[in-house]
């Protein structure tokens, strides 16, 4: 893989093909505690993943051997004013609203600690793929504050409003084989295994239509919470925005003539 830095803490790896990319957090020293510069960062890389047409799928892992991502850096904010609070929040609202909007599948990788606004990145993929060290949780009622990376609106997506109040009301932390029970995680890879795992489910996603894709993706995103015949129409309008596309062409060509797709991206 070729990478790109992010200043000294994210980096953006993409395979050779330039298909599948990796958008990874490397702060070991903090666990990956999401710092004013960080989140900078984080938007950064996402703003250039987005812009870029040949990325089909991304993965969101660390590099640190025991945490995904423990969330907002504590540390620093316990030095802040209520003003250095204030223009910070930009900043950050901009790392996970980057990894929410991104425009192709994203599947997050993760393993132990994936706290706070770290599970609210991964909230903000497509799919979750944890090991069985993986613990997540959205603790931030415990110091004073709410989930303000997504963590309100997202999870109650995936498990119901219900579940998602007991789990933020609680902030208790949740270990991999319930998280799984409880559908905040979407599969359990073995030990160690979940940035393998993840890589290769985007590499088999990677196959398919970069433009159906994004067009897939858009539906489902954008009829979230509609009713089903808004959510029908929304659906109708990602259609036609590939259906005399050239990706639509050349998969129906490659069909009929039993080979590979060599798609055009258009």
């Amino acid at each position: 893989m070729s990478e790109e830095r992010f200043g000294e803490w994210v980096a953006v790896r993409r395979e050779p093909d330039g298909h599948v990319a990796e958008l990874v957090l490397d702060r070991p020293k903090a666990m990956n505690a999401v710092s004013t510069e960080m989140a900078r960062n984080i938007g950064d890389a996402c703003a250039a993943l987005a812009a870029d047409r040949r990325v089909r799928a991304v993965v969101l892992s660390s590099t640190h051997e025991r945490a995904f991502c423990v969330g907002a850096d504590l540390k620093e904010r316990n030095s802040f004013s209520d003003a250095d609070l204030s223009r910070q929040r930009p900043y950050a609202r901009a790392a996970y609203t980057g990894v929410l909007e991104l425009p192709m599948p994203t599947i997050a990788a993760v393993h132990g600690f994936a706290l706070g606004g770290g599970f609210e990145l991964a909230l903000s993929c497509d799919l979750i793929v944890a090991d069985p060290t993986a613990v997540v949780g959205l603790p931030e009622v415990s110091v004073g504050v709410i989930p303000g990376g997504g963590g309100t609106q997202l999870l109650p997506r995936r498990v119901g409003a219900a579940r998602a109040a007991e789990l933020i009301f609680t902030a208790r932390r949740v270990e991999a084989d319930q998280a799984r029970e409880l559908g905040l995680v979407d599969l359990l890879a073995a030990r160690g295994e979940d940035r393998a795992e993840a890589l290769g489910l985007a590499r088999r996603i990677a196959a398919n239509s970069p433009v159906g894709l994004r067009a897939a993706k858009r539906a489902l995103r954008t009829g979230w919470g509609m009713d089903l015949r808004a959510g029908l129409e929304v659906e109708d309008a990602a259609w036609r925005s590939v259906a005399f596309s050239g990706d639509r062409a050349e998969g129906v060509a490659a069909f009929n003539e039993k080979r590979a797709p060599r798609w055009p991206g258009e």
